[in-house]
């Protein structure tokens, strides 16, 4: 019997979920068209009072003591977070590492949701256990493409941060199997991403040696210096391939040699840039990531996946191994044994859902040329991008994109008008753009993400931004 005032089929599993799914899902349709219609642009207007009324308003019961139904409680909150969304499909959306997902991904998302495997045993994901050790090799195998170990693999994990945690987990355990002891120390580049010193921190590790980046990309001088003070303790030394702030990729080809000379380990936090490895033309620019002991690679980024698509890549499967974990109930020795699959030690996490199935869609829809096609796009996109604010007499640029990320400025504009632009645009609904610090100097950032924003998107960018700045500040 069913639960729902309306009478709706309670489960989406077995024969006749499908059936069940079909006008539910054209419920969410309508909503979210009709959310987007109501929008009208990159995010809602108003600011945050505005949305949270909007949303207290439409909500009025969170638990009401009789449910609406399937079909009105889907119409009504999906159509009030579509048309409440910052929409990253929306070309003037392009404050962050914040992707627009395929639709096949997407389509594919909604079978992982229904089938509900959860990825902590064999008897709970028998296909898409299987699916996720092919997927997360060939992937491995795309990232030490020409390395000579002949067996990398890949952990899936929720994004960049978790594959950042990981890879100084899997330091520390060295070290300490290794070394004798656990206190290995963390060298980083001002310019590393803050989940490295989170990892530090959660883990009880002293706080990362932090190398300078004066140029926004680690200087392997400096971290010659910094490694020499560490000499004698175990150090795992940490590369950027993509910055959040500008997308610029240390120099991993003079990184490499200075980390093997010292005896150190050596991660790549490639959570950006790594899909550039899918174009031949642009895979150049990581050259030197193939040396790496792990590298951290998402694909809710320049994979154009929803969240959540990351990945810890190693050289060696048995780099993992310092994660096994039993617990009876879901990998039993004798059970292994006898040959069922042990799935506790490919996460941290014990249930996690099948994110690997919109992956796995995706490469073989797309394949490696599709994939490559789009991260060239947006590449472009923001070589376009910075053409157009040098030639504009309006705008002063920070620097060529080494990526898919722009940093400009209006011209003679103060630290305290640039930031009253971005937040001016925000409030208005009218543009998404992020903010970077870098040189001293604050800078508006256009993170460009979508693969099909035309000359005329980015144009009407730099419009919105010179009419956002007030008049006697221009």
């Amino acid at each position: 019997m069913s639960a729902f005032a309306d009478g709706s089929c309670l489960l989406a599993g077995g024969a006749e979920g499908p059936a069940a799914l079909r006008p539910l899902l054209g419920s969410v349709l309508e909503a979210l068209a009709g959310g987007a219609g109501a929008r009208g642009g990159p995010l809602p207007s108003g600011g945050p009072g505005a949305v949270a009324a909007d949303v207290r308003r439409t909500v009025r019961e969170v638990l009401p003591e009789r449910g609406s139904g399937a079909r009105e409680a889907l119409d009504a909150l999906v159509r009030l977070v579509a048309r409440g969304a910052a929409d990253p499909a929306d070309p003037l959306c392009a404050g962050h590492l914040h992707c627009p997902p395929l639709a096949l991904a997407v389509a594919a998302d909604v079978a992982a949701g229904a089938l509900n495997p959860s990825m902590d045993s064999w008897d709970q994901a028998p296909a898409a256990s299987e699916l996720e050790a092919l997927v997360c090799r060939e992937l491995a195998r795309l990232v030490y493409e020409g390395a000579p170990d002949e067996d990398p693999d890949a952990l899936v994990t929720t994004g960049g941060t978790e594959a950042n945690q990981l890879a100084v987990l899997l330091a520390r355990e060295r070290a300490r199997r290794y070394r004798g002891g656990g206190a290995v120390r963390v060298v980083c580049g001002a310019n590393a991403h803050h989940s490295v010193h989170r990892a530090a921190w959660l883990l009880g590790l002293e706080a990362p040696l932090v190398v300078p980046a004066p140029r926004g990309v680690l200087d392997p001088a400096a971290l010659e210096v910094a490694l020499e003070q560490t000499r004698g303790e175990p150090a795992l030394v940490v590369a950027t391939a993509g910055t959040t702030d500008s997308g610029d990729v240390d120099p991993l080809l003079e990184i490499g040699p200075v980390v093997a000379r010292y005896g150190a380990r050596w991660h790549v936090d490639a959570a950006y840039g790594g899909p550039l490895l899918f174009s031949e033309r642009l895979r150049a620019r990581l050259a030197g990531l193939e040396r790496a002991d792990s590298v951290t690679f998402d694909l809710h980024k320049l994979g154009w996946q929803p969240v959540a698509a990351g990945l810890l890549v190693v050289p060696e499967a048995a780099a993992l191994r310092p994660l096994d974990h039993r617990a009876d109930y879901l990998n039993a020795g004798d059970d292994t044994e006898a040959g069922i699959p042990d799935l506790l030690g490919r996460s941290l996490r014990t249930t996690r859902r099948p994110d690997v199935l919109k992956v796995a869609v995706t490469l073989r829809a797309l394949g490696r040329e599709g994939l490559a096609a789009l991260v060239e796009r947006v590449c472009a996109a923001a070589e376009r991008l910075a053409r157009m604010v040098e030639a504009d007499g309006r705008f002063e640029l920070y620097a060529r994109p080494p990526m898919s990320t722009v940093l400009f400025r209006p011209a003679g504009a103060d630290d305290a008008t640039v930031a009253l632009v971005r937040r001016r645009l925000l409030a208005e609904g009218r543009a998404v753009l992020g903010r970077a610090e870098l040189r001293g100097r604050l800078w508006l950032k256009a993170t460009l993400m979508n693969p099909e924003a035309r000359p005329d998107d980015l144009a009407a960018l730099l419009k919105l931004v010179h009419d956002a700045v007030p008049e006697g500040r221009r």
